[in-house]
């Protein structure tokens, strides 16, 4: 039998007005500490963003999107946030903001293939079927 592991996930969301709190999901963060797993992916499909938020600089926003994932990873020129721990890491980027950029509560799951859990999510919650 496969061990299963706890994990835990937000979804990145995309807030272009944040006074209207609309938004489009587009990534996902996983965080899986049974595994020492942390991982974050973003998706963003220009041409819905585009019809979402006509005036959004997506060029200007992705360096923000970008961090996240860089973060995740630890990148040593990612910041003094990314040298963390993992798991302060993961709390530090799903904290509650007001910003374009935000995150969803966090939700926990069970898995027994912890770096397949970010496909999933993606699949489930950011791509458009």
């Amino acid at each position: 039998m496969p061990t299963l592991h706890t994990y835990d996930y937000a979804v990145i969301r995309v807030v272009p007005r944040v006074e209207r709190e609309e938004f489009i999901n587009v990534g996902v963060i996983v965080s899986c500490p049974g595994a020492r797993h942390l991982e974050a992916a973003i998706e963003i499909d220009p041409v819905r963003m585009q019809a979402f938020a006509p005036s959004l600089d997506l060029d200007a926003l992705q360096p923000w999107l970008d961090a996240i994932v860089a973060i995740c990873r630890g990148d040593a020129d990612a910041g003094p946030i990314a040298q963390l721990p993992a798991r302060a890491r993961f709390h530090f980027l799903t904290a509650k903001r007001s910003s374009v950029v935000q995150m969803s509560s966090t939700h926990v799951g069970r898995t027994a293939d912890p770096p397949g859990v970010v496909e999933h999510l993606l699949r489930k919650m950011v791509r458009v079927p």
